[in-house]
Formats: structure tokens, sequence, C-alpha cells
């Protein structure tokens, strides 16, 4: 069955435990979220790491199942927030953290690294995470990178 295929059959929309990790697959994890809260942001560390897109959960719908070993971790300093990555062969699998604005701690999933999930299916939404814009919420098309004048 192709990748395309596999889209088909999982739910896009509603809760449904999906399961993801690395290219190398040192790294798995599971996480139970709905796909129809895909976001994208324009803050420098997600334009960087060529973020694709993730979603967002509360840290106890996500479970790690193999790979603290081989997992390391970037964040700036001062910022609860951290990426974290594959050791072994580069792979961003999810970011966590605590953002008051979006309700507290967090765990965020990239979708590139969802198996069986065609990103080109979902329909994504965007946050101006480069100007700290949270309170502005999300909205459907992209935020510029720079601020109004």
């Amino acid at each position: 069955m192709s990748q395309n295929d596999l889209s088909k059959t999982l739910p896009l929309r509603g809760l449904h435990t999906y399961a993801g990790g690395c290219l190398c697959g040192a790294v798995r994890y599971e996480a139970t979220v709905d796909l129809a809260g895909v976001t994208r942001c324009n803050c420098t560390i997600c334009m960087k790491y060529g973020y694709g897109g993730g979603v967002g959960m509360k840290p106890d719908a996500f479970r790690l199942l193999k790979g603290q070993d081989a997992l390391k971790k970037y964040g700036r300093d001062g910022s609860p927030n951290t990426r974290s990555f594959c050791s072994n062969c580069g792979v961003v699998c999810y970011g966590d953290g605590d953002v008051p604005e979006l309700g507290g701690k967090f765990v965020s999933i990239y979708v590139n690294t969802l198996d069986d999930v065609d990103p080109s299916l979902l329909t994504f939404h965007y946050w101006d995470g480069r100007h700290d814009n949270w309170a502005a919420g999300m909205r459907p098309t992209p935020w510029p990178f720079q601020a109004a004048a």
C-alpha cells in the first residue's frame, strides 16, 4: 500500500492515536491528537528548522516509546520551550514547553514525522511567533515576517 493510500485510511479529523518517529528509527512516539489543529509558525526557530507544521497537545497525550537516550534538546536561553531531535539522524520529532497564552504546558509533534500521514492532505493554520503575537491567535494564511507599521 502506498503512502497516499495509507493516509486515506487514517482519520485526519477527530482524536486519533498516531505513531511517528525519526528517520533512522531510534526515536519512536505515539500521540493522541486531532489533525484538524495543525499549525505553522514564523518564529526564527521554526523557520530555521524548516518547520513543516505541527500539532499541539497536552503532555499526557504524548508517549515517547523509544529513544530517550538518542534525543538531544535545543532551546533558547531563558525560554521554557525546547525542540527534541535525534542525535543519530538529526530529525526534529517534537517540541515541548509552556506558553501561557496557548494554555500552558504542551507537546507539539512535527507532522512530517508521523507515519502514514500525507501532510499535503492537511489544512494548516498560522501563528505569528516571530513577533510573540500569540494573543492574535491563528489565521488561515501565513503571517508576514515584518511587523505591521
